[in-house]
C-alpha cells in the first residue's frame, strides 16, 4: 500500500475576503495577483480542479494604469455571429463607459476556461470608486503587485 492523496475539504467558513486598491496599478500585473487568489495559488491545499480560492474586491477599477502605448492602441473585439458583425472597443472607450470591464476581462483570461472559471468569476468584485458594499465581510487589505 502506497501514500494517500490529500484532498482538501471545500471548506467554505475558511474563505477570506481581500480588497485591492487599484489606485496606480498595472492592470496586468494586478490581474495575475487577482486571479492566484481567487484560484487559491497562495495557499498550501491548492488544488487545480477544486475551488479553494478566496474573495476578491478591488476598489478604484477606474484609475488601473497601462504600460506603453495600451491606452490608445489595445482594442478589445466582440463578435455578434453575423458576418461583419465584429466591433472594436479601445481602453479609453471601456474606461469612460465601464472602467470595471478592464480588470474582469484581464481576470477572466487568468482563469480557467470551464465551469471552475465560471465559479471563480463569481468571487471576484470590482467597483470603480473607492466605496464597495462588503465592509461587513471585513475584507483585508493587500498591496498590489508592482
Amino acid at each position: 500500500m502506497g501514500m494517500k492523496t490529500y484532498l482538501p475539504k471545500p471548506n467554505l467558513d475558511q474563505r477570506k475576503w481581500h480588497v485591492i486598491n487599484a489606485d496606480g496599478a498595472v492592470l496586468g500585473r494586478l490581474a495575475v495577483q487577482v486571479a492566484d487568489i481567487l484560484r487559491g495559488k497562495n495557499k498550501p491545499v491548492f488544488t487545480p480542479h477544486l475551488d479553494a480560492g478566496d474573495f476578491v474586491v478591488v476598489i478604484n477599477a477606474d484609475k488601473v494604469i497601462l504600460t506603453g502605448k495600451k491606452e490608445t492602441n489595445k482594442k478589445y473585439m466582440t463578435y455578434s455571429g453575423w458576418k461583419g458583425g465584429e466591433k472594436y472597443t479601445s481602453v479609453e472607450q471601456v474606461r469612460a463607459r465601464h472602467p470595471e470591464k478592464l480588470i474582469t476581462h484581464a481576470v477572466r483570461g487568468m482563469v480557467p476556461k470551464n465551469r471552475l472559471g465560471r465559479v471563480l468569476m463569481t468571487k471576484l468584485k470590482v467597483y470603480k470608486g473607492a466605496e464597495h458594499p462588503h465592509a461587513a465581510q471585513k475584507p483585508e487589505a493587500l498591496a498590489p503587485a508592482k
